[in-house]
C-alpha cells in the first residue's frame, strides 16, 4: 500500500470558484452517501469518460447513477467540491496520473450537487480524504456591466423568472431550466457556454475553468437581479486571461472580447476575502 498523504494546515489551498453559490462545503460524516460503491484502479489507455459532465458546470443526466472511468482523483476532487480551474498545488503525483473507474447508485434521483455531497463522502471513506475549509484574501476578479444600465444582445432577461414554460428569445440547445455549461460550438477550436434562466451568480461561477482562460474566482458585482438566458461563444486559441492578443475577424473574438461584445460584461482584477479548501490528507485506495 502507498503511503498516505498529510499535509500541514494551509500548506495547500483551491479557489472555489463557486463560493457564492454552490452547496456549502462542510465535512459530510453521516450525511448523504451512495448506496452502492465501487472504486477500481484503471491502468488501460482507454479515453476517460463519465455519464455527465465532471465540471462545475450544471449539465447533468438525471437518475440515480455515478459512473465514470479512466479518470484521475483531481477529476473526482473538481467534481465533488465544484473547483474551478487551478491544480491542488502540492498533492502526491498519482492524485494527477493514476486513474480510477467510480460507479455509486443512490436512492431517489438526486440533483448533481446532491451527487456531489455523496461524492464527498466517497472520498473520505474510500480516499480517507480530510478537509476544511477558510476564508482568505485572493486575487478574483469581479464581472461588472461593460456599459451601464446595459447587458450584450446574448444575455436577455427571462421575464418568467424560472419557469422556462416558453421558447428562449435566444437560439439555445435544449438544457435544463436553471442551467449553465458548455455546449457544442459552431465550428473546431471554438468554445460556447450557454445558461438558460440563470442568475449572473451562476454566470460568474462557470467562467473560471480551464475552458475559458480564466484562472481566478469570479465575483458578481454588476447589480443585476433575476434570471437570464445568455450565449457566448469564442475562440479557444488566440486568447489569454491576463491580456487578449490582436486577432482577425476570421477566428472570431476571443473570450474577453466575446464577453463584453455578446454580454455586456468585463472582467477586472480585484482581491476579496473568498472560501478556499485546504485537503489535509488523502490516501492511495485498496482496490474493491
Amino acid at each position: 500500500m502507498r503511503s498516505p498523504f498529510t499535509i500541514a494546515r494551509l500548506a495547500l489551498i483551491a479557489f472555489l470558484a463557486w463560493s457564492c453559490h454552490g452547496a456549502p462545503f462542510a465535512q459530510t460524516a453521516g450525511g448523504p452517501a451512495f448506496e452502492v460503491t465501487s472504486v477500481r484502479p484503471n491502468k488501460s489507455n482507454d479515453p476517460a469518460s463519465s455519464r455527465f459532465p465532471l465540471g462545475p458546470g450544471d449539465a447533468y443526466v438525471s437518475g440515480n447513477l455515478f459512473s465514470a472511468t479512466n479518470q484521475p482523483l483531481i477529476a473526482y476532487l473538481r467534481f465533488a467540491y465544484k473547483l474551478g480551474q487551478g491544480d491542488l498545488l502540492g498533492l502526491p503525483a498519482w492524485v494527477y496520473s493514476d486513474s480510477f473507474d467510480i460507479e455509486a447508485r443512490a436512492q431517489g434521483s438526486p440533483s448533481k450537487d446532491q451527487m456531489r455531497v455523496m461524492m464527498r463522502s466517497l472520498l473520505a471513506g474510500r480516499f480517507k480524504l480530510t478537509t476544511h475549509t477558510e476564508r482568505q484574501k485572493k486575487p478574483v476578479f469581479n464581472v461588472v456591466l461593460a456599459k451601464a444600465r446595459k447587458t450584450g444582445p446574448q444575455l436577455q432577461p427571462d421575464p418568467e423568472g424560472g419557469v422556462c414554460s416558453t421558447p428562449s428569445r435566444l437560439d439555445l440547445p435544449s438544457i435544463p431550466c436553471g442551467s449553465v455549461g458548455p455546449v457544442s460550438a459552431s465550428g473546431p477550436e471554438r468554445g460556447r457556454l450557454v445558461g438558460r434562466s440563470v442568475t449572473i451568480g451562476q454566470i460568474a461561477g462557470i467562467l473560471a475553468n480551464p475552458f475559458t482562460g480564466v484562472d481566478r474566482p469570479v465575483m458578481d458585482r454588476t447589480g443585476l437581479s433575476g434570471t437570464f438566458d445568455f450565449s457566448l461563444e469564442w475562440s479557444l486559441t488566440r486568447d489569454s486571461a491576463q491580456k487578449p492578443p490582436l486577432q482577425s475577424d476570421d477566428d472570431g473574438p476571443g473570450f474577453f472580447q466575446a464577453l463584453e461584445k455578446q454580454l455586456g460584461l468585463k472582467l477586472v482584477s480585484a482581491t476579496a476575502l473568498v472560501d478556499v479548501l485546504v485537503i489535509d490528507h488523502v490516501e492511495h485506495p485498496e482496490e474493491n
